[in-house]
């Protein structure tokens, strides 16, 4: 009788021969590519913001590797409602969105650490259909971690990434091999955009999709303000560290000099505008120069940089502006609480 055993050799052969299978079912695209040109192009926002008389910063600045890595810290924290929330409403309901869905590839804005998606990929996978999966992100890491974890732990899935912003990645979108496709923008990141944004972003998602797909949203709703405020203000100041992360991200990409020392994270909510502003408040009058834009900027204690806004929404009026828009509400859920709603709408 003999007895079979791997060696070193044959490890080695199957591990090369599942890591090759691997590759095989991923493809990423690099749509942002480091050039100069680009670099000083895409800073025009940027020097738009701070020239202002109250001056801004664009929130996508925030999502360089380690502000990715800060916001998955944010959304484990327990002040941080709205992800296990989001992830509750897509655990109960799933199976319902993928029955609705049919055979769909599923396409996600800002997809990091893609953790809710799983909750989407287990239903389609429960219903037996193929598994294609396209998420966007400007971080290439934390989009090709997460990636390559995806692929080990669903073998029929299909994965083609872009490294890209979304208003790019959705001009780029070619049809889906599968047919139909699904976007799905989760997470409440509507909310960082104001009204005029929220338009174009969905004359953007329209544009993108065909006859017959699919779009689904996540908003952040209305709640009292202590709940609101809290969730921007932990006190393990994870969301302190990431604003400011804002800073030594220009800091990096325009060869600049802000001193995160000289600023403190302000976080509150707008009555009014139904929002919750984030802010970098000036502790001391100074200038700060970002030599790869030529840009010198004043600033004077107790000034602020908003960095971002989450307006927070109501869930009907939400369901009558996407109808409006062209983007047909079929159905929407919501926590016991009503703190967050998922729309699912067919363009």
């Amino acid at each position: 009788m003999s007895i079979l055993q791997n060696t070193p050799n044959s490890v080695t052969s199957i591990a090369t021969k599942q890591q090759s299978e691997t590759n095989a079912r991923l493809h990423i695209d690099y749509l942002l590519e480091p050039s100069i040109s680009q670099i000083i192009d895409d800073g025009r926002d940027v020097i738009q913001g701070l020239m202002q008389p109250h001056k801004s910063l664009p929130p996508r600045y925030f999502y360089d590797a380690q502000g990715s890595e800060l916001f998955e810290k944010i959304c484990e924290l327990p002040e941080y409602y709205p992800t296990r929330t989001e992830a509750a409403i897509l655990q109960q309901h799933g199976m319902s969105i993928a029955k609705c869905t049919g055979i769909s590839e599923i396409v996600e804005l800002g997809s990091g650490s893609s953790t809710k998606t799983r909750l989407l990929l287990d239903a389609y996978q429960a219903l037996g259909y193929p598994l294609r999966y396209l998420p966007i992100d400007v971080s290439a890491s934390i989009l090709k971690d997460s990636a390559k974890q995806l692929l080990t732990d669903y073998p029929g899935l299909q994965i083609h990434g872009l490294v890209s912003t979304y208003e790019l990645a959705l001009q780029q979108l070619t049809p889906s091999p599968l047919g139909k496709r699904m976007i799905c923008f989760l997470g409440s990141t509507l909310g960082n955009m104001n009204q005029q944004e929220c338009d174009l972003f969905f004359s953007q998602i329209t544009s993108a999709l065909e006859e017959g797909d699919y779009f689904l949203l996540g908003i952040d709703l209305q709640k009292p303000v202590d709940i609101l405020e809290a969730a921007y203000n932990d006190r393990q100041r994870v969301t302190a560290e990431f604003n400011l992360n804002i800073l030594r991200h220009l800091n990096w990409r325009f060869g600049g000099n802000f001193d995160l020392n000289l600023f403190e994270h302000r976080a509150f909510y707008n009555q009014s505008q139904a929002q919750i502003e984030m802010h970098l408040v000036c502790q001391h009058s100074h200038q700060v120069c970002l030599d790869a834009l030529d840009l010198t900027v004043s600033f004077t204690k107790g000034e602020t940089i908003l960095t971002e806004i989450s307006r927070k929404f109501d869930l009907q009026q939400m369901q009558q502006d996407l109808k409006n828009k062209g983007l047909k509400p079929l159905q929407s859920w919501s926590d016991p609480k009503h703190w967050f709603g998922l729309i699912l709408c067919q363009f």
